[in-house]
């Protein structure tokens, strides 16, 4: 049977020379896997979550989350973070990899951060793969999400992994199961239900039908996914509470501008929370 297993630590801030005061969790999902995250309990706006989204092959820590988890801690609002399946603790594979099942993980965590708790507003922030999913559940879940951050968010995930392919190689992969995919940060194989539901997340459809409060960051340097898919959705989308920050030197990590990004996060977000 799936219990919730929670385990606290510490999680340390050098600059600030004091700890915050995290929690590790542990999510069932059916029939027998888990999604593995950390929540720090903020005071502040207690409606109000902020939950990190992560990119793929990577996890919930890294530089730009802990920034952005400091900057939460600081206006005391409550943060989460966890591994999607396939990704870092959480269970399963990547050949599983499919975006309904970024959503079906999305689903899970806000149902916990709101029947376990109360935090019915959610603010999300996601990164490549992150944003691409971040965006998705928020264009599915409104009524949820005051407001997505999109840090060089990949709206063409599915639509561009088809595109870059031949005939031969599309055919292969749908005879095998398995396509091998191999950058800087991950080495990997994805099975061929992965680009089966591309007809279901088109970046087309994202923008015509977007109707929350976002903020794009990008680097004009990303040679991983092109400062063309926000520029592109910036000006697609119909919605006018969309803006756009592009760095001139930023890569796709944008790790050198954390402390920057956080603090438009968190200024961002101040605009949009209700008390």
């Amino acid at each position: 049977m799936n219990t919730l297993r929670v385990f606290p630590c510490k999680i340390y801030r050098p600059l600030a020379r004091e700890s915050i005061l995290m929690t590790s969790i542990s999510l069932p999902l059916a029939p027998d896997g888990t999604l593995v995250g950390d929540y720090l309990s903020g005071t502040a706006n207690p409606s109000f979550a902020v939950l990190w989204i992560h990119g793929f092959g990577s996890h919930r820590g890294g530089e730009k989350s802990e920034a952005v988890r400091d900057e939460c801690a600081r206006r005391g609002w409550s943060f989460a973070a966890f591994d999607f399946r396939g990704h870092g603790a959480s269970s399963g594979t990547m050949h599983e990899l499919r975006a309904s099942g970024l959503i079906e993980d999305l689903t899970v965590i806000r149902d916990w951060l709101k029947t376990v708790h109360g935090h019915t507003q959610l603010g999300l922030v996601g990164s490549s793969m992150g944003g691409f999913a971040a965006a998705w559940f928020a264009a599915r879940n409104p009524d949820a999400v005051v407001g997505s951050v999109l840090i060089a968010p990949s709206f063409g995930f599915l639509e561009r992994r088809w595109e870059r392919l031949t005939d031969a190689e599309r055919e292969e992969w749908r005879r095998t199961d398995r396509l091998r995919v191999k950058n800087d940060w991950v080495e990997t194989e994805l099975g061929y239900g992965f680009i089966e539901e591309r007809d279901q997340f088109r970046s087309v459809d994202l923008a015509n039908t977007w109707k929350t409060p976002a903020l794009l960051i990008h680097g004009a340097a990303d040679e991983v996914v092109p400062d063309s898919d926000s520029l592109g959705f910036f000006r697609q989308a119909a919605y006018p509470g969309i803006e756009l920050c592009l760095f001139k030197a930023g890569d796709h990590r944008l790790t050198a501008y954390k402390d920057e990004i956080a603090a438009k996060v968190g200024l961002f977000f101040s605009r949009l929370i209700r008390v």
